[in-house]
């Protein structure tokens, strides 16, 4: 007997989650449907990449608001605040989850006439398909060197279904600039596209204790002339989108949220029941489509002036961005503005699991096609000491984040001098720096989430410079037994403490 696929995000086992009562064993996967009416017996969701869970979480923002009714205004702020609040404790109401699934069924199968976030257009207009190699992020395409997955294009492995989608989802947010597939609509033929709209970029998400409490904390709470019959999302409109002049009015914050994508996809079924066997991967739009604002990013100014997004780094605690999340006017030369998700959390924090964390998920890449890691981390509660309740800790947890950096960076700076000293040499680099660096950074991140769930915030600075003399001393314990070598060691020993002192 043949075996048969569920294609159907509603009811298909596409998204895997973690449950309440067993939030360690092994995750299950649900479909639209049962993940949204059961979101408060769910912990979290269990998507990997972390890049795929940011994109994931964006539209699910949008479904929950549209059956939640939290996509329209209400009489007043209070009264949006007031129903948000109802719905984190009710839940979702099946009946509505129904109708608005229903409503949009034929565009929420993977493969179809119309399926999910796809251009069934391509199979005409595009002259070769990219192969499922290029669709799967990690793996060897074209000429590129086998590293982590013995991939061939000559002999490609199919790709299950559910993982085909999120690197669906991955390509739309993520998508890198450069040669894709030549695709000919009317008179023009074009084998280019841009990056993706969250490229290279890290996202802050506000998470509960259950997955219904965030969806509801990350759903943007929308303007007075919000409209949600303009408001529409790709698998909301009738019509697919003119690539040559497509529609740049991203009239409201659920549009904002699935907006922007540089390239256009479709999927090929595999022989096999359930898998993806290749894809067409090429170029959504002609015009460079203005990126949305988004309300999970950490804004900034570049030293020209221009805004970006705060880009992942792999090497960056999470730590080092909590005053950025909690704190509302900006500081410093950058000056990062907290993400626009954040405001009103406040009201949702649930009485029973306390205040709320924040994951970030995101993608370290160059802004054209090289891909380096994926970044993921999660905080304690936190969002309890936002500025707006908490002003003077909020600050002090600043200060205590300035701390750990400015001593993290003397210390860098006097284990580098130690060993420039030693060889007599003022371009060498030697092990040192890299040696305390894994010292030191993860013990000032645990220092730091220490404090702040202990609410001791007294006297950081002492705390973090000891943490720097224990990791110079480590680093540098491998310098030979001289006197020349103890003279240098020592000397740079003093940058810790902001330098040697001058003679009087």
């Amino acid at each position: 007997m043949t075996a048969t696929f569920d294609d159907s995000l509603v009811t298909g086992e596409f998204f895997p989650v973690r449950l309440v009562e067993a939030a360690d064993a092994v995750p299950v996967k649900y479909g639209l449907r049962r993940l949204l009416v059961e979101a408060g017996s769910i912990a979290s969701l269990a998507v990997t990449p972390p890049p795929a869970q940011a994109a994931l979480l964006r539209i699910l923002y949008v479904v929950t608001a549209r059956v939640s009714g939290l996509d329209r205004p209400a009489a007043s702020p209070s009264a949006w605040l007031d129903r948000r609040d109802e719905v984190a404790a009710e839940g979702l109401d099946p009946e509505r989850v129904d109708a608005y699934l229903a409503e949009h069924a034929e565009r929420l199968h993977l493969f179809g006439a119309r399926p999910f976030l796809q251009d069934p257009r391509l199979a005409e207009e595009c002259s070769k398909k990219a192969g499922v190699n290029k669709l799967v992020f990690g793996r060897p395409a074209g000429s590129n060197q086998v590293w982590f997955g013995h991939h061939l294009d000559a002999d490609p492995r199919p790709v299950p279904a559910d993982e085909a989608l999120l690197h669906l989802l991955m390509w739309l947010y993520y998508g890198a600039s450069g040669r894709c597939s030549t695709r000919t609509v009317g008179s023009l033929s074009a084998a280019n596209s841009r990056s993706g709209p969250l490229r290279g970029s890290l996202s802050y998400h506000p998470e509960g204790p259950t997955l219904l409490h965030t969806l509801v904390a990350g759903i943007p709470r929308p303007g007075n002339g919000t409209d949600p019959a303009t408001d529409r999302c790709p698998w909301e409109l009738p019509e697919l989108p003119d690539p040559l002049h497509p529609s740049t009015a991203n009239v409201g914050p659920m549009s904002q949220l699935t907006a922007g994508w540089q390239h256009a996809l479709l999927l090929q079924e595999g022989a096999q029941p359930g898998t993806v066997d290749d894809a067409y991967i090429t170029w959504a739009a002609r015009d460079k489509l203005p990126r949305p604002a988004d309300p999970f990013l950490v804004m900034q100014l570049s030293q020209a002036g221009n805004i970006y997004a705060r880009y992942a780094d792999s090497a960056r605690g999470l730590w080092r961005d909590i005053d950025a999340l909690l704190i509302q006017e900006p500081y410093g030369t950058a000056k990062p503005r907290r993400p626009a998700a954040f405001r009103g959390v406040l009201e949702l924090d649930p009485e029973d699991g306390g205040p709320l964390r924040v994951r970030a998920l995101g993608f370290e890449q160059d802004d054209q096609t090289k891909d380096i890691q994926y970044v993921s981390g999660t905080t304690p509660p936190v969002l309890d000491l936002i500025e707006e309740r908490e002003p003077r800790l909020s600050g002090r947890l600043r200060t205590m984040r300035v701390a750990g950096e400015l001593y993290g960076r003397r210390l860098d700076f006097a284990v580098r001098q130690a060993w420039r000293e030693l060889v007599n040499n003022s371009d060498a680099v030697g092990p040192w720096g890299e040696l305390a660096a894994v010292d030191y950074w993860p013990a000032a991140e645990r220092e730091f989430w220490r404090r702040v769930s202990a609410r001791d915030m007294d006297q950081p600075w002492q705390s973090f410079r000891l943490l720097a003399y224990r990791a110079f001393d480590e680093a540098t314990a491998s310098a030979p037994p001289t006197m020349r070598a103890a003279r240098a060691v020592q000397r740079a020993r003093l940058a810790i403490a902001g330098g040697r002192r001058k003679k009087t």
